[in-house]
């Protein structure tokens, strides 16, 4: 899929609205080299030392840009005609791991999800009957070949999903107040119980050169027994025995499925990060209190485990009204 592939250019920015990403956050899976075909690692490898590759800083604008490119076009591209052959990078000493965008499959996966959860009335208004059925085909027959239909990136806007937390620790959380665009700074605040009151001015923002991020990086070994202690708590709860319960199941399933034992797992803010203030960043230790949460079934504390919640529920809720904000 990858060998031979060229090394991508940056697209275009088509409109202002490129520049105003969307407000989502990233579950990725980042693969080490040898996870891959010999003919893979060598795209991958060229392509990780390639100046001409977006980097980390710009990478979501990027896809942004091409997605907006391909639906603007008339008729709308759902999704591209070849995969991706971008990725994200890390690199841990002399180790090399690769997350692909897989912009194609993400893509089909995405216009799955939208035909499930939309009419076929307010369907036709974005795509015809005949796009769409060349969608389907097209995604049929990638599924018929065998290729696999799990993408390496999850995907959630306005809010950071609970299950997403448990494979983390604090300590492996990574904060940088860069600036928050000039378009967003009306809309973000300061989290309710944080250390400031709704509408305070946000503390001066960092050079602009630096990017705005908060995200956390587990190895494999660790995300898997996390999950694993998770499942174990919440199916001794019968309350907790409900959605949360099947999303880390689902999640843990997800790791089985494509993750190689020495891979990394990364939860990435993405856009929600412009949505809060520095002081809402600064307060925000979402995945220190689902741990505790944990701590607090594990132990016989449920006034713990209920304090914990109540506080996740309150910081996320606070940023999914903002979806109505405008």
């Amino acid at each position: 899929m990858l060998a031979g592939a060229e090394v991508p250019r940056k697209s275009p920015v088509v409109c202002h609205d490129s520049g105003v990403l969307p407000y989502t956050a990233y579950l990725r899976l980042y693969q080490p080299i040898v996870a891959f075909s010999s003919r893979d690692r060598a795209y991958w490898r060229a392509y990780a030392d390639s100046p001409a590759r977006p980097r980390r800083v710009e990478a979501m604008a990027v896809e942004h840009a091409q997605s907006l490119v391909r639906l603007s076009a008339t008729p709308p591209v759902v999704a591209p005609a070849k995969e991706s052959g971008d990725a994200y990078v890390r690199r841990i000493g002399d180790e090399l791991f690769i997350c692909p965008w897989q912009t194609r499959l993400r893509s089909w996966l995405a216009f799955e999800s939208f035909e499930t959860q939309t009419d076929e009335r307010r369907r036709g208004a974005f795509i015809t009957e005949t796009v769409a059925g060349e969608v389907r085909a097209d995604f049929a027959r990638w599924r018929e070949r065998g290729e696999p239909a799990s993408p390496q990136i999850l995907t959630s806007t306005w809010r950071v999903p609970l299950a997403w937390l448990l494979p983390f620790e604090a300590d492996e959380r990574c904060l940088v107040l860069g600036p928050a665009r000039g378009a967003d700074r009306d809309l973000s605040f300061p989290i309710p119980g944080g250390t400031g009151a709704l509408g305070e001015t946000a503390p001066q923002p960092a050079p602009r050169h630096e990017p705005r991020t908060l995200l956390y990086v587990a190895e494999m070994a660790d995300a898997r027994s996390r999950l694993t202690r998770a499942v174990s708590l919440l199916g001794g709860v019968a309350a907790a025995g409900s959605s949360l319960l099947f999303a880390v199941e689902r999640l843990e399933e997800w790791l089985v499925e494509l993750a190689h034992p020495r891979a990394l797992l990364e939860l990435d803010y993405g856009g929600l990060v412009h949505l809060m203030d520095d002081s809402a960043l600064r307060d925000d230790h979402s995945v220190a209190e689902a741990s505790a949460a944990l701590i607090g079934l594990e132990t016989g504390h449920p006034e713990l485990a209920k304090a914990m919640a109540g506080r996740l529920r309150q910081r996320w809720n606070a940023v999914r009204a903002l979806r109505n904000a405008n």
